[in-house]
């Protein structure tokens, strides 16, 4: 028995705590580590509303479409706030209120560079640039560029705050598992221009939500350490997921799902304790160096 092994059983005790705090059932964590090839999962393929993380998926359709040159980051795209519903094509707009960012909003009428759209949508969520990037791109191209890149548990069915869809259970869902694949083609570059992946990851560095999976490491560790993660949170879910590169290893991924009730309390800092949870045990001298696989 490896090392890897050996020690999963540990990982998992001071998980199933955290779990236990919020029903079980309505949690997940995927993880999987370049540097010994672990990999480990609880409730990896159960699905959850995606909230924002789908983000990155509608990221890597763009440099997808920019990879096959229908587009480049200097093309230009007019701003506006009126969308059709998938459902039977009823006009919406995204509420500027409940909109993290509002910067997209001050340029409605104007045109913003494909870069900065992508930048804002991943960095400061904004609900504005994704849902533009969304139509500009479209749902087909971006379900056939998950399909290609054999992106499972990951469902895009439309675009964010479309009321009439949600109504009709039309959601875009995601699994831990399948946000942990995400990242790894994201970091591996798979299918993508090396230019392309290399943007994608320094879009991604900028995130500003940081009280989940950053807030999870050691001070000391967090000033040195690169983080490229996504968050995703409304009234029932609160998510996590994205690579963690620590000095002097290889990075690991990972994805924290789940469904606490409205209201609950310290929602983002059970997402972080799982990632000091996670933190502790790959670098523990119990793992280090391990060179196989746990499943």
């Amino acid at each position: 028995m490896t090392r890897a092994v050996s020690t999963v059983p540990h990982l998992e005790s001071r998980i199933e705590e955290i779990a236990q705090e919020i029903g079980g059932d309505g949690f997940a964590v995927s993880l999987f580590d370049y540097e010994t090839g672990v990999e480990w999962s609880r409730q990896g393929d159960r699905w959850f509303h995606s909230a924002s993380t789908i983000k990155v998926a509608v990221l890597l359709a763009l440099f997808g479409a920019i990879d096959a040159g229908r587009f480049t980051l200097d093309s230009r795209l007019h701003v506006r706030n009126r969308f059709q519903s998938i459902v039977d094509g009823t006009v919406f707009r995204v509420s500027a209120a409940r909109d993290a960012d509002r910067d997209v909003h001050a340029a409605i009428g104007k045109t913003m560079r494909l870069a900065d759209l992508a930048r804002h949508m991943i960095v400061t969520s904004s609900n504005l640039a994704t849902n533009l990037l969304v139509d500009l791109v479209g749902v087909e191209h971006a379900q056939q560029m998950l399909a290609r890149h054999g992106i499972a548990g990951v469902d895009l069915a439309r675009g964010v705050e479309d009321d009439k869809a949600f109504e009709a259970s039309f959601n875009n869902r995601v699994t831990a598992n399948g946000l942990v694949t995400l990242f790894r083609v994201l970091h591996e570059g798979r299918g993508l221009l090396a230019e392309s992946a290399r943007e994608i990851l320094q879009i991604l560095f900028q995130q500003e939500f940081r009280a989940g999976i950053p807030a999870g490491l050691p001070s000391d560790v967090r000033t040195q350490a690169r983080i490229a993660n996504k968050t995703g949170e409304i009234s029932t879910a609160a998510h996590d997921a994205g690579l963690v590169f620590l000095p002097d290893r290889q990075p690991y991924v990972l994805a924290v799902l789940t469904e606490p009730g409205p209201g609950t309390d310290n929602r983002m800092e059970r997402l972080a304790r799982v990632s000091t949870i996670v933190y502790d045990w790959l670098t523990s001298p119990d793992l280090s160096g391990s060179p196989e696989a746990a499943s």
